[in-house]
This record gives C-alpha cells, sequence and structure tokens, in this order.
C-alpha cells in the first residue's frame, strides 16, 4: 500500500490549493485557470490570494525539504501547470533551508526544461515498444 514519494508530495501541499479553487471560481472573465486566476490576484496584492500562494509554498518547501532529507539529489524539477509559476523557484528553497537537515543545501529547483507537459512526454518515453507492435498487430 506504499504511495511513492510524487503522490505523498502532492497530496501534502494539495491543501494549500483547495481555497485558491473556491475563490477563483466564478471570478475569471477572461477564462483564464485557477493558477492563473491566483497568480493575478497574488500579484495584485489580495491578501486572500497571497496568503494561499505563501501556504502553498510553505508546504511545497517542506515537503520537498523532505526528499532532500533523504534522497538528497542534485535538482530538483517540477512539473505541471503550477510549474509556470516564476516565484515558487526562488521563494521554495529559501523556505526549505529552514527545514532540511544540513547546514547546507546544493539542490536546485528548476522548471521543466519543455514545459509544463514535459511529465507526459516523459510518460509516453517510457511506453514499452511491445505495446506498440501487440496493438498494430505484428508480432
Amino acid at each position: 500500500r506504499s504511495r511513492n514519494v510524487s503522490e505523498r508530495v502532492e497530496s501534502k501541499i494539495e491543501a494549500a490549493r483547495l481555497p485558491a479553487r473556491r475563490e477563483c471560481a466564478g471570478r475569471d472573465a477572461k477564462g483564464d485557470g485557477e493558477k492563473e486566476c491566483r497568480e493575478a490576484r497574488a500579484e495584485a496584492g489580495e491578501a486572500e490570494a497571497v496568503a494561499c500562494l505563501d501556504r502553498y509554498v510553505d508546504r511545497m518547501a517542506r515537503s520537498l525539504a523532505s526528499v532532500i532529507n533523504i534522497l538528497d539529489p542534485d535538482a530538483i524539477v517540477l512539473g505541471g501547470g503550477l510549474s509556470s509559476i516564476a516565484r515558487l523557484y526562488t521563494d521554495v528553497p529559501r523556505k526549505w533551508t529552514a527545514y532540511v537537515l544540513s547546514d547546507r543545501v546544493d539542490t536546485e529547483l528548476l522548471p521543466p526544461k519543455y514545459g509544463d507537459s514535459s511529465g507526459v512526454r516523459g510518460a509516453a518515453w517510457l511506453w514499452p515498444l511491445e505495446a506498440d507492435a501487440d496493438s498494430s498487430g505484428t508480432a
């Protein structure tokens, strides 16, 4: 029944995202998504949106500090739509230093090289070639 590290981190920081969904519901005349709405409202100084992003940054920093404490990776690459929030790449590492059990953190937090759909592309590369041959009727 163990879940992978990614699922644990996502479930930990998911709680910070839920209020943003309610706050942005019905407020977006341009059709932008929840991330854009929350980010724009935070940049405009709206207190609730700023607090929501601050909670999200803190929870992500705590979660990723746990990963750093166990694995000590050279880099962590964010994925998904929220990976395009620029302030995550400065604010999260600044915060995780308080939660990492070391006097020095060399881990970098990086955006996905090929955009927020990089995870989907990576999953496609993992698709076994045998499955393609089986589905095409040639063996």
